[in-house]
């Protein structure tokens, strides 16, 4: 059946992910980035909830090939394992700051026939940072010459630039020195969104997708005691011009939000005052993801 075919799936993916971790066991080598996709397939899959996991679990890869003439260079795989895997492809981009925008396209188009051919529905999450390890570093002085790639094919195959928001969710934020980096961090990066302090903490922030993940990376990395990203939000950009991607925000700036505290020390926030503040934004829908019950 379907069901017992999808199980399996998330099983495999399940193992697969355990051993990625055993194997690379420091952050900077292999990383979730959404936490909540896997906890979501590993209680799909014990207790057998009829629920379909909901979004895919995206992890990073990192892996240091060395250049010849050169030291060690290290290449990110962004990898996404849709719910399907390993019946379909896992999605993969590699990354490094020393591929140029068309070398990196060749790069990971090659990469993917490499596993169209290779990966007959088996897992292959570990042939692909073979494959990466072995090649990639090929792809640094490929010059393209302009028969293999004209502009035209530059532009149409270019990545699609997203627009990413993150509803971050955190069991707590007091502390001074993280709500200043949590505000300090978005006008960097030219987020927008809220942070609401207190006991539970929330951060929403929205921006393009490389942004967003930045500043996931440099939150997470604070002392937590539980942070997790609750729900992502991705749309296509046509072309990623500034007013693109102002008219897809629903918050102006990042600021803090205060709905009138309370408790001893004025950190229970009033929850009816923030859905309606989702509400007004167009983002009701969050709230229940947040507190599993319906607003109002």
């Amino acid at each position: 059946t379907t069901e017992m075919a999808n199980r399996e799936q998330a099983e495999i993916q399940i193992s697969e992910l355990d051993l990625l971790s055993s194997m690379f066991p420091y952050e900077e080598e292999f990383a979730v980035t959404d936490q909540l996709a896997l906890a979501e397939l590993k209680h799909y899959v014990e207790n057998e909830s009829a629920e379909v996991p909901s979004s895919k679990v995206q992890f990073m890869l990192n892996v240091k090939a060395e250049v010849p003439n050169a030291s060690m260079v290290e290449f990110s795989m962004a990898c996404a394992l849709p719910f399907k895997y390993p019946t379909v492809l896992p999605e993969i981009t590699v990354r490094s700051s020393l591929l140029s925008r068309s070398q990196q396209i060749l790069l990971n188009s090659d990469l993917k026939a490499y596993l169209v051919q290779n990966c007959n529905g088996e897992p292959c999450m570990l042939s692909a940072r073979e494959w990466v390890k072995d090649h990639a570093a090929a792809y640094i002085d490929k010059e393209l010459s302009s028969s293999s790639m004209t502009a035209s094919d530059a532009t149409q195959s270019e990545e699609v630039t997203m627009f990413t928001r993150l509803w971050i969710y955190s069991h707590h934020i007091y502390n001074k020195q993280k709500r200043k980096n949590i505000i300090d961090w978005a006008k960097e990066l030219s987020l927008s969104g809220f942070c609401m302090p207190g006991k539970p903490g929330i951060v929403c922030v929205e921006g393009l997708q490389s942004s967003c993940e930045e500043f996931w990376s440099r939150i997470r990395r604070l002392t937590w005691k539980r942070i997790l990203i609750r729900y992502r939000e991705d749309v296509s950009l046509e072309g990623g011009g500034h007013a693109e991607i102002q008219s897809k925000r629903k918050f102006p700036t990042l600021e803090e939000k205060y709905f009138d505290a309370h408790g001893a020390r004025g950190n229970h926030m009033d929850l009816g005052q923030l859905y309606r503040f989702l509400e007004e934004k167009g983002c009701a829908d969050i709230f229940q993801m947040y507190f599993g019950v319906e607003g109002h």
